[in-house]
Order: structure tokens, then C-alpha cells, then sequence
């Protein structure tokens, strides 16, 4: 399993980025993904997740209504489109395969490199 994650960078509070990441070394199609954020000091946060055919998400309550999880299931990637940016959303993201098709199922051990946002004036 390999995940390589884009589009991070520094961006004003309000501002917007959207956050990619590559997929291979399983069946894309038949993995729910997520995305995951950690900021210094703090733990790995779920931040949101998507079914393999993009019909159900999950969002944290931090990030609802400002974030949203999409995916193409040609391309094999998943995306994060992140709008009205918060200082409090700065972190390295990350993202995760599921073994299985819903959000709940087991993840693969494999981390990304992950992408610095940074949210500041």
C-alpha cells in the first residue's frame, strides 16, 4: 500500500486548499478512505471519511460544513477540499485505506509522508 499526499502550503485564515492523495498497491475501488490530522503536541485526529464508492461520509465535528472528503475511483485518489481555513486547522495530514468498503472496517498499516497546512496571517 502506497499513499502520497498533495496540495498542502500556507494559506491566510478563510482561506481554502484542497488536499490530494494518491493511491496504489490495492484495490482503490474497494477501500474506504480517510483523512487524518495531527498539530504539534496533539494526537492523530480522524478528520473525515468516505465509503470506496463515495456514497456515505464522515466528517469531524471540527470540520463540518467547512470540509469536505471526495474521491475518483479512476484516478485512484482521494481528496480533501478545505474551505473557511481556521488557524486551529494547521497540522500535517494524512491520509488511510480501509480493508473493506465502509469506514469502520480495519485500516492498513501504511501512513503517507503526509502534507504541511499551515493556517496563518
Amino acid at each position: 500500500v502506497q499513499l502520497v499526499e498533495s496540495g498542502g502550503g500556507l494559506v491566510q485564515p478563510g482561506g481554502s486548499l484542497r488536499l490530494s492523495c494518491a493511491a496504489s498497491g490495492f484495490t482503490f475501488s474497494r477501500s474506504a478512505m480517510s483523512w487524518y490530522r495531527q498539530a504539534p503536541g496533539k494526537e492523530r485526529e480522524l478528520v473525515a471519511a468516505v465509503t470506496s464508492a463515495g456514497g456515505s461520509t464522515n466528517y469531524a465535528d471540527s470540520v463540518k460544513g467547512r470540509f469536505t472528503i471526495s474521491r475518483d475511483n479512476v484516478k485512484n485518489t482521494v481528496y480533501l477540499q478545505m474551505n473557511s481555513l481556521k488557524p486551529e486547522d494547521t497540522a500535517v495530514y494524512f491520509c488511510r485505506a480501509h480493508i473493506g468498503s465502509y469506514y469502520d472496517a480495519p485500516v492498513y498499516a501504511s501512513w503517507g509522508q503526509g502534507t504541511q497546512v499551515t493556517v496563518s496571517s
